[in-house]
Formats: structure tokens, C-alpha cells, sequence
């Protein structure tokens, strides 16, 4: 009876450390993920991440010169531009971006990119930027047209 009951807790324990032996290998994954999320990259290749920045670029420097002609490259026709105002979703075609940059002349403008996803064809791309004194928290959808990246959405929210 005594050697059942040795052989019984032998395998029970020998269950438990396989147990812990999986959970750390799981935890171990689990840190991996969170080191790339960490990384701000998650699927882009550095020619993805490249033509990504040639369109934030674009649109960073139609603020500097205060010219919607060097934006309008980089966003797909039918773009919009959204945000909340008192709690009310505001959306407008992506000309209302184009009008502010033209009616307010050249400022300073500057971003720095706080995430970036790429699932194939589609990537989104979170920015902090700043025009003028007002800082933003940016997010655009992108989709790759041939070998560029197109703007096709702006959300943004007035920190």
C-alpha cells in the first residue's frame, strides 16, 4: 500500500513539474511577444517601414511648408480625417487636413512613431506629434498601392 501511495505522488509530482515546465515555456513565449510589441514593430520589414515613413514624412512636411500639395501624394483619394469633439465622433474627407495646411501657412511640425503594425498589405501606425504648440496623439491606417504606402484614414486626438 505504501509503495502505491510513493508511486501515486512520484507521477503527481512528476505531472507538476511538467506543468511548471510548460508555463515557463509559455511565459518565456508570452515575454517574446511583449519584447516585439516592446519594439514598437510588429510584421514590418524595413523596406515597409520605409515607405511608412515616406508617407508620415509627407504629411509632417505639407505642415512645415504650409503646402497640401506635398500631402496629397501619400493619401488615398477618398481618405478621411476623425476625432471626438465633446464626445461626438467628427468625420470629414481628407481635404478638411488639406485646407488646415494651406490656410495656416508653414509652422513648425515634428513626429515621432510610437507603433507600428504591418499584416500584409495593411499596416497602422501610431505617432505623437506636435504642430505648432499643440501636441497630438496621431493613428493612421495604411495601405500599400503598387510600391507605396497610402494614407487612407487619420484619427487623432488634442493631448
Amino acid at each position: 500500500m505504501k509503495i502505491k501511495i510513493y508511486i501515486t505522488l512520484f507521477i503527481l509530482a512528476g505531472l507538476g513539474i511538467t506543468a511548471c515546465n510548460n508555463n515557463t515555456k509559455e511565459t518565456q513565449e508570452n515575454k517574446s511577444i511583449i519584447k516585439e510589441i516592446m519594439n514598437n514593430k510588429i510584421n514590418a520589414t524595413p523596406r515597409d517601414e520605409a515607405g511608412i515613413k515616406k508617407a508620415l514624412d509627407a504629411y509632417i512636411e505639407a505642415a512645415l511648408k504650409g503646402d497640401s500639395n506635398i500631402a496629397k501624394p501619400v493619401f488615398g483619394e477618398m481618405a478621411t480625417i476623425s476625432y471626438s469633439d465633446n464626445d461626438s465622433l467628427v468625420s470629414n474627407p481628407i481635404q478638411a487636413l488639406y485646407d488646415y495646411y494651406d490656410q495656416t501657412g508653414p509652422h513648425h511640425a515634428e513626429y515621432e512613431i510610437s507603433s507600428l503594425e504591418v499584416a500584409g498589405n495593411v499596416a497602422i501606425v501610431r505617432i505623437d506629434s506636435k504642430f505648432g504648440d499643440v501636441t497630438f496623439d496621431d493613428m493612421f491606417a495604411l495601405v500599400k498601392d503598387g510600391n507605396d504606402w497610402k494614407i487612407v484614414s487619420k484619427v487623432y486626438n488634442v493631448k
